[in-house]
């Protein structure tokens, strides 16, 4: 939050509106009830009582984990199309860069993180943010300089 890379997310973390939750199962050991535990907190979402999720998976590959994310991503389709996902790996490397390079540290988190947005809230913070395109560049660019 210090270093302000989701501009998006100091309003709801501030005021208590994101849910932070420690999945039981893993995709490795058992990846329907994982999607099962995602359905829960889709549901949890849509009765407002988050505004949005954070689900931290225990620890697996970087590889298992985008192909956990690209199941939740086609779950989140077919059974709540209103959300909207973001995975965190420790290990996050982006398709167009180095392992070492910095700027992957956007989507690194200590565990491996699926968060749960909804899609209305991403479209309201980007019409209200200056310059979202920028946002990427910006957030590279920082974390390139502080290493």
């Amino acid at each position: 939050m210090r270093l302000n890379l989701c501009p998006f997310a100091r309003s709801p973390l501030a005021s208590g509106k994101v849910r932070f939750v420690e999945a039981r199962s893993t995709a490795t050991d058992d990846l329907a009830e994982l999607l099962a535990e995602v359905l829960h907190e889709a549901g949890v979402i849509a009765d407002d009582v988050a505004e949005t999720t954070v689900i931290v998976v225990p620890e697996q590959s970087f590889d298992d984990f985008l192909d956990l994310v690209g199941a939740t991503e086609a779950l989140l389709e077919a059974a709540a199309p209103e959300l909207q996902l973001a995975g965190f790996h420790p290990h996050w490397v982006f398709a167009d860069s180095e392992p070492d390079d910095p700027a992957n540290r956007v989507n690194r988190a200590p565990h491996p993180a699926l968060h749960l947005i909804r899609r209305s809230d991403v479209a309201r913070a980007i019409e209200t943010h200056p310059d979202t395109e920028a946002i990427p560049g910006r957030n590279a660019a920082l974390l390139r300089s502080l290493d």
